[in-house]
């Protein structure tokens, strides 16, 4: 595995000019990758698309669900059967199915919000800027400083540092789900 500095910039231009300075300061082309990254959690990681199947924030849903709608549906009878002789039959079933229906919306307050820690999860991770990444792979740490350089003068959004390999313009091990180590 190398090391490897990537720059994020806003347009394919951007990138372009990144990719020709990062030659003419001695980068090998081969060594170098330029690509459009999607915002986080249109990574397209999944069989159904997205980066996860289910929603984080949305974990406890199908029991708030399940509470909300036996909760309602019990009401909604018990009112619907109080009501029955001015219903009819169908007072205690109508109620019923209302009930669960207006319940089953309490499952909204079990989700979390944007930004809210889950109990007993990991600290919300600083997420990768879409736009074009340029990344330039190298073995010799001496040179990383000057991958950097040539990302600050260009106006690189942000850099980050990883390890993988880039082979003839293809970062092939990168992962849009890990989370960068951004140093600029």
């Amino acid at each position: 595995m190398s090391t490897i500095i990537a720059g994020h910039f806003q347009t394919q231009d951007e990138a372009d000019a990144a990719a020709q300075a990062l030659a003419q300061a001695g980068f090998a082309q081969d060594r170098l990758s330029t690509f459009y990254l999607s915002q986080a959690g249109q990574h397209d990681m999944t069989p159904i698309g997205g980066d996860n199947l289910h929603s984080p924030g949305a974990k406890e849903t199908p029991v708030g669900v399940v509470q909300g709608g036996a909760t309602g549906g019990a009401i909604g009878a018990i009112v619907g059967a109080a009501t029955a002789p001015v219903t009819g039959p169908a007072g205690p079933i109508v109620g019923g199915l209302v009930g669960a229906h207006v319940g089953s919306l309490f499952s909204f307050s079990k989700m979390k919000d944007a930004g809210e820690h889950e109990e007993g999860g990991r600290a919300p991770v600083e997420q990768r800027k879409a736009g074009m990444l340029v990344a330039v792979a190298f073995d010799d740490a001496a040179v990383e400083s000057r991958a950097v350089d040539v990302f600050r003068q260009l106006g690189a959004v942000q850099i980050e540092r990883a390890r993988g390999n880039i082979v003839d313009g293809d970062w092939a091990d990168f992962d849009a789900s890990q989370p960068p180590d951004i140093i600029h």
